[in-house]
């Protein structure tokens, strides 16, 4: 059963149903987009992880990238349930729940990553793949109905450089053992020949480095420890000192290193101290290759980091995929940056960056090994997942499922097929709270993106007349000379004036009348329906002023 992931790439969460317990499969978010103004994060909501609580046996993670573990540090306290990870994996997952101020609440057990684990009717054993952070690993699910073959992310890549290739020898041996279902990456499956190499990308950066002149800025996803690794190896070999810039790139840096990887790490420089370094003598590693706007990379692009200012001739590469939905924000930050006088190079213009997720030959590669009964496509938008299915189906796969999140799909006993659905939707982080992705105020805050926002105040007497010029407030609505405002006080000048005021008893009706009366002309002048809040005010002490006296009002 996915919860998250299933018709989206991100937020990441599977359920396994078997003898009445559940095992839960990864935890993660997403980034928000325009139609979430003020948003950044995107949560799965665990609504059906809470009713069933008392049933859920443990949280598994595959692996320590943000759609994978992200939603952990704000979905825990509705889950409490133990979470099984290997090392690398654990350590950066403590460390974000530190910062959330749950780490002595959150039991993160440590699992070798040759291990396994027995979990009421399941029984859990690791297996090793390559991806672009340590410690990968795709999962062997048996049960007494079956194995379950669960890919996580994945990519087949014989010089990885950080970690291991993926284990086809285990892999081999459980698809002769008869594998029932594989839950696969569903990521790249449009993409025809096979990911890519690491050791490529290695190669083509540092060929552009050596011949560059002036300050070179790699920007990349701070969990990419491959490319981490890859951006030290070339600036020791180019003569440059890395300085890397940005929290998260810092904290991946001191993780991967404490748990053994990234042994041969040169030493680093703050980017306040490489300052004083010649342009031609740094190498920097940046976070916010997604046009995040408080990331490293847009502060450096608008101006505001504290540490860096790129110059003219300065290069920026980014070594990183567009994230679908991120289209429009990296466009802005690198407009801004060749508007800079600075050399953009991206995944179009060179072998900078290669996924970390198969592509068909990869697939095909795969299922030849796995062999299973039946595929259940992940990870991927609806067209991705859709695909995956009917690839598989041509590779002689008996049965191919393209579920959504929600989907139960009954794995066995035969036959597998989608047989209910349960009710999902999003979470999002809004500040300190986390709200619905339908709250109220999250529908009021697009309205005012898309229409504006009136205030108006409204002070009425003891005759239920208007005891003051109303106050009119426009927010997001263009008035050029104050035209709208003085009409909208017009409006409500005139209305009141009339007789039937006078029959207006409560607040509420007063509020509506408003409604009544500026809607309309709002409508008319601007060609949208702005948001009105309406507030009445009523004179408590009624007496003739005097000059620069007020009278006291109640709202």
């Amino acid at each position: 059963m996915p919860l998250g992931g299933a018709g989206e790439i991100g937020m990441n969460l599977n359920l396994y149903g078997h003898k009445g317990k559940w095992l839960m499969v990864d935890c993660g978010m997403t980034f928000a987009d325009a139609a979430l103004p003020g948003i950044d994060l995107v949560l799965p909501n665990p609504s059906f992880v809470e009713q069933h609580s008392q049933n859920i046996v443990a949280l598994v993670l595959t692996h320590a990238h943000e759609d994978h573990i992200g939603a952990i540090p704000y979905l825990w306290p509705r889950l409490k349930c133990p979470i099984y990870a290997t090392p690398f994996t654990a350590a950066l997952l403590r460390r974000k729940l530190v910062d959330a101020g749950l780490a002595e609440q959150v039991s993160v057990k440590s699992v070798d990553t040759a291990g396994g684990l027995t979990l009421g009717p399941f029984h859990v054993r690791y297996v090793g793949m390559t991806h672009s952070i340590p410690e990968a690993n795709a999962l062997a699910i048996e049960t007494s109905a079956g194995l379950i073959f669960h890919t996580g992310d994945w990519k087949l890549d014989d010089n990885p450089m950080v970690g291991l290739p993926t284990d086809v020898c285990t892999i081999s041996n459980l698809g002769d053992n008869g594998v029932l279902a594989m839950v696969c990456d569903s990521t790249n499956v449009f993409r025809s020949g096979e990911s890519g190499s690491e050791l490529t990308v290695r190669e083509t950066l540092l060929d552009i480095i050596k011949k560059k002149n002036q300050r070179v800025v790699i920007t990349s996803f701070a969990s990419n420890v491959a490319r981490v690794e890859t951006a030290a190896n070339i600036a020791i070999q180019s003569k440059r000192h890395l300085v890397p810039v940005g929290r998260s790139m810092w904290r991946t840096i001191e993780i991967a290193r404490e748990t053994g990887y990234l042994v041969d790490f040169p030493d680093v420089i703050r980017e306040s101290d490489a300052r004083d370094l010649k342009r031609s003598e740094v190498l920097y590693l940046c976070t916010g290759c997604q046009g995040e706007p408080r990331a490293a990379m847009m502060r450096i692009a608008t101006g505001s980091h504290p540490h860096l200012e790129l110059d003219e001739e300065d290069t920026v590469i980014f070594s990183s995929r567009i994230i679908p939905g991120n289209e429009r924000a990296i466009g802005i930050l690198q407009n801004l940056l060749v508007r800079g006088g600075i050399e953009v190079i991206t995944e179009r213009d060179n072998l900078v960056h290669v996924s970390g997720h198969p592509a068909r030959d990869d697939l095909r590669r795969m299922y030849e090994w796995v062999r299973p009964r039946i595929c259940i496509p992940v990870h991927g938008e609806a067209r991705h997942i859709w695909e995956h299915a009917r690839y598989a189906s041509s590779l002689g796969v008996p049965t191919s499922i393209a579920v959504s999140n929600g989907d139960v799909v009954r794995v066995a006993p035969d036959p597998a097929c989608i047989i209910d659905k349960v009710s999902v939707g999003r979470l999002v982080v809004d500040g300190s709270a986390i709200v619905d992705v339908d709250h109220e105020s999250l529908r009021h805050r697009r309205k005012l993106t898309q229409s504006g926002l009136v205030i108006v105040s409204i002070v009425v007497g003891r005759s239920r007349q208007l005891a003051a010029r109303p106050k009119v407030t426009l927010i997001g609505i263009a008035d050029l000379d104050d035209t709208i405002t003085k009409g909208c006080v017009e409006v409500l000048s005139s209305h009141f004036d009339g007789p039937e005021t006078k029959k207006i008893t409560c607040d509420e009706a007063i509020e509506e009348e408003c409604r009544r009366a500026l809607r309309g002309y709002l409508k008319t002048i601007t060609g949208k329906r702005p948001r009105l809040e309406i507030h009445v005010c009523r004179v408590v002490n009624s007496k003739k002023l005097g000059v620069g006296e007020q009278e006291v009002v109640q709202s």
